[in-house]
C-alpha cells in the first residue's frame, strides 16, 4: 500500500495515538515542538494517547505529567490514565503472571547475550514489568539487521512474541500487542467500539512494531524517518509527513487541529 494524501474526515479525529521514540522524540530527546504540540492539542481538545515500547516506571510519569489523555505501555500490557481519583491502571496479566513470564525471560536474556555480541539490554530495563527490551542501537554501537534478526530468533524459539521498534528488539509472553490495547482503551474511555467509528482515531509512527497500527487505521501517519523501514513493511501509514522525529508528529498535530477548527469555523 502507497501512501495517500489527506483523508477528507480529519476534522472528526478525537484521539491520535502516537508513538514515542523516533515519532515523538528527535534523537532521544523530546524537543520544543513536540512540547508545543502536546499542548496546543490539550487546548484544542484533541486527546493525544502515547503507545510505547517504553516501560511501566516510565509510563507512570507521562500518564502524572505529560498533557495526555492517557498512555499505553510496553507495546499493549496496560494503559495508565490519570482521574480525579488518582492514577487508573488497566493490565492484561496478573502479578503472578508476570512474575512467571519475567523468570522465562531471564533465559532468553542470558542467550541474547552471549549469541549475539554488541547488544545490551536497554536501560530501562528496570522499570519493565512484561517484557525484555534488548538495545541494539540506544547505548551501543548500531548493529545490522542481521544481528537484529538474531536477536528476535532467539525470543521467538522460546514461543515468546518479539517486535522490532527504531532501538529496540521488546520480547514478551502473552496475546496482547500494541493494537489490542488501543482498542480495549477506546473501548473502556470512550465506550465504544474501535471499528464502529473509525474516523475519529488516528495514528502516528515510524518504525516496523508499528504496522498493526498502520494497517488498522484509517487515519495512519508516519514520521518522514519511517521511510527507511518501509522496505521492510507490508502495511505502510496512509499518509507520510515532511518532517521526521518529533518535528513530524508536531506536524501531524497541527494538520489534525487544523482541520477540527476548520470543520468548527464552518458549522459543520
Amino acid at each position: 500500500m502507497q501512501p495517500t494524501e489527506k483523508k477528507p474526515d480529519e476534522e472528526h479525529i478525537e484521539i491520535l495515538f502516537a508513538d514515542i521514540d523516533d515519532t515523538m522524540t528527535t534523537d532521544g530527546l523530546l524537543p520544543a515542538e513536540t512540547f508545543a504540540a502536546l499542548w496546543e492539542a490539550h487546548r484544542s481538545g484533541l486527546r493525544i494517547v502515547p503507545v510505547t515500547g517504553r516501560p511501566a516506571g516510565w509510563c507512570d510519569h507521562i500518564a502524572r505529567m505529560w498533557p495526555v489523555d492517557g498512555v499505553i505501555g510496553e507495546n499493549g500490557a496496560f494503559y495508565f490514565r490519570k482521574t480525579a481519583d488518582g492514577i487508573q491502571r488497566q493490565h492484561v496479566q496478573t502479578e503472578d503472571e508476570r512474575a512467571a513470564n519475567r523468570r522465562k525471560l531471564e533465559q532468553i536474556r542470558r542467550e541474547v547475550l552471549t549469541e549475539v555480541p554488541g547488544c545490551g539490554i536497554a536501560s530501562d530495563q528496570a522499570w519493565r514489568e512484561y517484557d525484555l527490551a534488548v538495545d541494539f542501537c540506544e547505548d551501543v554501537p548500531r548493529l545490522d539487521w542481521d544481528a537484529v534478526q538474531r536477536i528476535v530468533d532467539v525470543f521467538e524459539r522460546h514461543g515468546a512474541v518479539a517486535k522490532v521498534s527504531s532501538i529496540h528488539v521488546n520480547g514478551w509472553f502473552g496475546d496482547f500487542d500494541k493494537l489490542s490495547m488501543t482498542q480495549r482503551y477506546i473501548r473502556d474511555v470512550d465506550d465504544r467500539d474501535f471499528s464502529s467509528s473509525p474516523e475519529c482515531y488516528a495514528f502516528v509512527g515510524d518504525s516496523p512494531n508499528d504496522e498493526p497500527m498502520f494497517a488498522a487505521f484509517v487515519h495512519s501517519f508516519g514520521v518522514a524517518n519511517i521511510r527507511e523501514f518501509l522496505d521492510r513493511l507490508t502495511h505502510h501509514p496512509r499518509t507520510i509527513v515532511s518532517a521526521a522525529g518529533g518535528a513530524g508528529f508536531a506536524e501531524v498535530v497541527a494538520r489534525i487541529v487544523k482541520a477540527r477548527r476548520n470543520r468548527d469555523n464552518s458549522g459543520s
